[in-house]
């Protein structure tokens, strides 16, 4: 299991679902106590952009981790 601290806006939240959809591991994405599906728009879209968000991965994806890098915050 590996994890990330990101920010994500909207307009990146279809992106991340189509990288997260290439991916044959689970991954959620989460803040405080609510989690949801990272393959799901519909659970993504719901989410709080203006918090910092967790990604839970499963696996490993050269793509999937350089596109979370490039969402990754500092700390």
């Amino acid at each position: 299991m590996s994890e990330c601290r990101i920010m994500l806006t909207p307009d990146e939240a279809g992106e991340f679902v189509k990288v997260a959809n290439d991916c044959d591991f689970d991954i959620d994405i989460f803040y405080n106590s609510y989690s949801v599906d990272a393959k799901s728009i519909l659970g993504v879209m719901a989410l709080d952009f203006s918090r910092i968000m967790t990604v839970r991965y499963y696996g490993h994806n050269v793509n999937f981790e350089n596109y979370l890098h490039h969402l990754a915050i500092a700390g």
